[in-house]
């Protein structure tokens, strides 16, 4: 039994604030030489955009703004947003993809979220606004980070391998501007950089069409997991993006063996089609280097980080769905890191 991926929706909220926080952090640095690397780096770090629930009618590190007042935002404050906007921006991206591809006789909810809770869960209040049926089987997958996406899909892929009638509404949802730090560390604020906020939402049954979602894989590098993290603070989610983590990825992929097992005893250079999380320029370089990629298999990876930042969880989404209206005559891999230092993904093909 085969399991097809028809179509994906997307959605960002309307305030870009990409410039807004690159202002920010560059203030908290001063002068000096910490200011001029910070400099460096936001000039090539391949991103034009990112896109905040935030108000659009104020500079959120304004006076005005959520992090512009005397007292830092406590996490209560951020998730009360969290739990209104999350939803909001998750059923935005539900109608793009309800444009695309009728949602009728939806059998299973899966979501994944990391950048906050709320319970009722945000399965239950988007189950809700759908005037989904009670019986409607939810699967909330939350804290998993960047690679999330490839977990709700496989989920989706086993619940249509075991149930062929099954029809699995899969759901994204990022607010990472919610969770700006006050610091002055300069690899904090270049991690802080990276992240905006989106939504994705995809149809995944049993019948044919889009692309086949093939064999899943998943591993953990060994030795990193202090590398990326996430941690629960008082004032919000404090990320952890080490400078390492590029070189540690690009020393995994130039191992042979772990090139073979993620394309499926293919060589990387037979795989038609790339996915891969838009985790960062630097990710994105380590991987098409290490792999002897041509220039062109990231474009699509390269244009969602210029146009959105990292979104998480959502951002692989986007990227497959920049591929979805494109023929792939053969392999495709798809592949996103997170914490732990997690490396996991699946293969796909086109089914026409």
């Amino acid at each position: 039994m085969s399991a097809f991926l028809h179509a994906i929706g997307t959605a960002v909220p309307g305030h870009d604030v990409h410039p807004i926080f690159i202002a920010w952090a560059r203030q908290r640095l001063g002068g000096g030489r910490e200011a001029a690397l910070f400099d460096r780096m936001a000039a090539r770090a391949g991103i034009a955009h990112r896109w905040s629930v935030l108000s659009e009618a104020s500079d959120p590190t304004g006076p005005n703004g959520l992090y512009g007042a005397d007292r830092w935002p406590g996490t209560a404050a951020r998730m009360d947003i969290y739990a209104h906007a999350a939803p909001a921006l998750a059923l935005r991206a539900i109608s793009d993809l309800g444009d695309k591809v009728s949602l009728q006789g939806i059998t299973h909810l899966v979501v994944a979220s990391c950048t906050g809770f709320v319970a009722p869960g945000i399965d239950q209040i988007i189950a809700a606004r759908l005037n989904l049926p009670a019986s409607t089987e939810r699967v909330l997958i939350g804290f998993m980070g960047c690679y999330a996406a490839v977990a709700a899909l496989r989920t989706a892929r086993h619940i249509v391998r075991s149930d062929p009638a099954a029809h699995v509404l899969v759901v994204t949802v990022e607010l990472s501007s919610l969770h700006l730090q006050e610091t002055d560390d300069l690899e904090a604020l270049l991690a802080m950089l990276q992240f905006g906020d989106g939504a994705a939402a995809a149809l995944v049954s049993g019948e044919h069409g889009g692309i086949e979602l093939g064999q899943p894989f998943a591993t953990t590098l060994p030795d990193s997991a202090d590398l990326i993290r996430w941690t629960v603070t008082d004032h919000g989610f404090a990320m952890h993006l080490s400078g390492e983590v590029p070189g540690r990825i690009a020393a995994a992929l130039a191992d042979a063996n772990f090139a073979l097992a993620i394309t499926g005893g293919m060589p990387p250079s037979a795989v038609d089609a790339w996915a891969v999380h838009a985790g960062g320029r630097s990710i994105l370089d380590a991987v098409g280097r290490s792999l002897n990629l041509p220039e062109d298999a990231l474009s699509d990876s390269r244009a969602v980080l210029s146009d959105n930042g990292n979104m998480s969880s959502s951002t692989l989404m986007f990227v497959l769905a920049r591929m979805l209206g494109r023929p792939i005559f053969g392999q495709g891999v798809a592949l996103a890191f997170g914490p732990g230092l997690a490396a996991e993904g699946f293969r796909f093909a086109s089914a026409a």
